[in-house]
């Protein structure tokens, strides 16, 4: 870290594959600092190709003043890069440039950059050492954190993949000024998600300052950035490979999610959009089964609404239940042909329910919007 930047630093407990996660304003110009003392004398730069002018320019210059040679690799922005026809692309030009093991990776940008880039450092030339830079809120809270990596297949998300921890994580939270504000309020949807499965004082805190938090408040962002990390870094401590069980509880709200983005064809939602849907149904489902009391799935879905967040889908053509079910079905969380939910208990409590019948998960998707 560089001496001149204040951060909040989270450490991720993997013994010998331990990392830390700066978090702060102006972290960025710490990039530099973080790699020299990791010995690297070379890094590739894998940003999203909206940012390369200026938070991949940021970074470029502070590796460079650290003696670090740079090359700079654009990604075009959107869940249709996490592709195999963009990682082939992304290990051709590392190939071309003679990228050896001693070379570092550095993903500059949201969640689909994070992704792509830490599933090419995992599997180019066996293994690099990769760094998130994550630039929107999805992935400072989430995605960047605990070495998730993967792509698409048009049979579902994330399918293709490898968990490959980064050497660090270097959250500036003024980066999240400029995101657009869909792409902002997409990241609260996992702040949410955070909140309702582990966190219960985090919930109350997101219904009492959700106009600040709207407003981009510096002190609350910084304060939801450093919470839904330090709860991320503490389950991918415990359960890193997703063994457990208790990593899955990540998952809230995803099954449904990953489905609809799926069905609707991927990026037409934000990730986080398509969370929030999720969780709806997710709380839903619960009520249904009569895990949860409605006020817990109506104080879900009002904060939801107070962030901006979408509880139902657009109006347009939609995916029927049974497609949406099939899809589910292939989910990664699924286990022999079986659907599993992460429901809730209560707020702040969730745990992987298995063996729901099919049709109560069809009543739920066929509820009228």
């Amino acid at each position: 870290m560089s001496p001149d930047v204040a951060a909040t630093v989270v450490r991720v407990e993997l013994a010998e594959r331990a990392y830390e996660i700066a978090i702060g304003p102006g972290v960025l110009a710490s990039c530099g600092a973080a790699l020299g003392s990791a010995g690297a004398r070379r890094a590739v730069i894998i940003a999203d190709a909206g940012v390369l002018s200026t938070h991949a320019d940021a970074v470029d210059a502070s590796l460079r003043h650290a003696g670090i040679e740079t090359m700079t690799i654009p990604v075009q922005r959107g869940e249709a890069s996490k592709s195999v026809t963009e990682a082939a692309r992304l290990w051709e030009a590392l190939a071309t440039a003679n990228v050896d093991r001693a070379t570092h990776v550095v993903a500059v940008g949201g969640g689909v950059v994070g992704d792509l880039a830490g599933f090419i450092a995992a599997t180019f030339a066996r293994g690099l050492p990769v760094w998130q830079v994550p630039t929107t809120l999805v992935a400072q809270v989430d995605s960047a954190i605990g070495g998730k990596t993967g792509i698409n297949l048009h049979g579902g998300k994330n399918l293709v993949g490898a968990f490959w921890q980064p050497r660090g994580v270097l959250a500036d939270t003024r980066t999240l000024a400029t995101l657009p504000e869909r792409e902002y309020v997409s990241g609260l949807a996992e702040v949410v998600k955070y909140g309702m499965i582990l966190d219960a004082a985090l919930f109350e805190r997101l219904e009492l300052r959700a106009t600040e938090i709207l407003a981009r408040e510096p002190a609350d962002v910084e304060a939801i950035v450093v919470r839904s990390a330090t709860l991320k870094a503490s389950v991918v401590s415990r359960d890193e490979h997703e063994r457990t069980g208790l990593r899955a509880i990540l998952n809230y709200g995803h099954t449904f999610g990953h489905a609809y983005e799926n069905a609707i064809g991927y990026g037409t939602l934000l990730h986080g959009e398509a969370v929030a849907i999720g969780m709806t149904d997710a709380a839903e489902l619960a009520v249904r089964l009569g895990r949860i009391p409605a006020e817990i799935a109506r104080r879900q879905n009002a904060l939801l609404t107070a962030l901006h967040l979408p509880v139902r889908l657009p109006s347009g053509p939609r995916p029927s239940p049974q497609e949406l079910v099939a899809l589910m079905a292939r989910d990664k969380k699924t286990l022999h042909g079986r659907l599993r939910f992460i429901l809730s208990k209560q707020l702040g409590e969730v745990e992987l329910v298995e063996g729901i019948e099919p049709s109560v998960v069809l009543d739920v998707l066929a509820r009228i919007p």
